[in-house]
């Protein structure tokens, strides 16, 4: 959870948040928030990934991002006592606290050193998601591609034989969701960088072979 939101919690404000919570686990492929529905709780992730998408209404997935542990989910429509501003499904079994909305404000209002944490890393995160409108723009395939690719191996890299294993199950489908183009063109692109050398590749399976070229591709 290094440089989460729980791990900058003192002690006391971690024991207020996790007092007023349940602890749960759930399943690989579970929804825990569906886009346009009601948000009547807040997660906070202690193990496990997640992936936030908007899914169209053709049955496309549009992956916008990660969390893993440490963050929190449905934090923003718990605030504004709005609706999921996007779907949240477990891309591995999660295990995670879960409080309501209405004690998660509570939460909040006694603890007003937390409430600017987390408008520190709600900022943040809109900061990226300009960054990542800005890729769809100026980069093609191959180079959005391998922006992902280098972000995965540096987030969930594992040292393997030969190069780094991306430790994240994540399918063509789903990536190709996340640097917005086609399954297809995602494959396309993959089979590109197999020829290449910089990767290898196995159902749900990346190792990067050659990190710094995929970093020169993505710059």
């Amino acid at each position: 959870m290094a440089g989460s939101l729980i791990e900058a919690l003192t002690e006391d404000e971690r024991q207020a948040l996790t007092g007023r919570a349940i602890r749960r686990r759930v399943p690989r492929g579970t929804t825990l928030f569906m886009e346009g529905h009601a948000v009547d709780r807040v997660g906070v992730i202690l193990q496990g990934r997640v992936k936030v998408c908007h899914l169209t209404d053709d049955g496309q997935e549009i992956m916008f991002t990660l969390r893993e542990p440490g963050d929190l989910l449905g934090h923003m429509e718990a605030i504004t006592a709005g609706t999921a501003i996007a779907t949240v499904i477990t891309l591995e079994p999660l295990e995670g606290l879960f409080l309501s909305a209405g004690d998660f404000r509570v939460f909040l209002q006694e603890h007003p050193r937390v409430a600017l944490l987390l408008l520190e890393r709600m900022t943040r995160h809109l900061i990226d998601s300009d960054r990542r409108r800005l890729e769809l723009i100026a980069y093609d395939s191959v180079g959005r591609v391998a922006r992902r690719l280098v972000e995965l191996a540096d987030r969930y890299g594992e040292p393997v034989e030969g190069g780094v294993r991306i430790t994240l199950p994540i399918s063509q489908t789903e990536l190709a969701g996340w640097v917005g183009i086609s399954r297809k063109a995602v494959s396309n692109t993959l089979q590109v960088l197999r020829r290449r050398g910089w990767i290898q590749t196995g159902r749900k399976t990346i190792i990067v072979k050659d990190l710094d070229a995929l970093r020169a591709r993505a710059t």
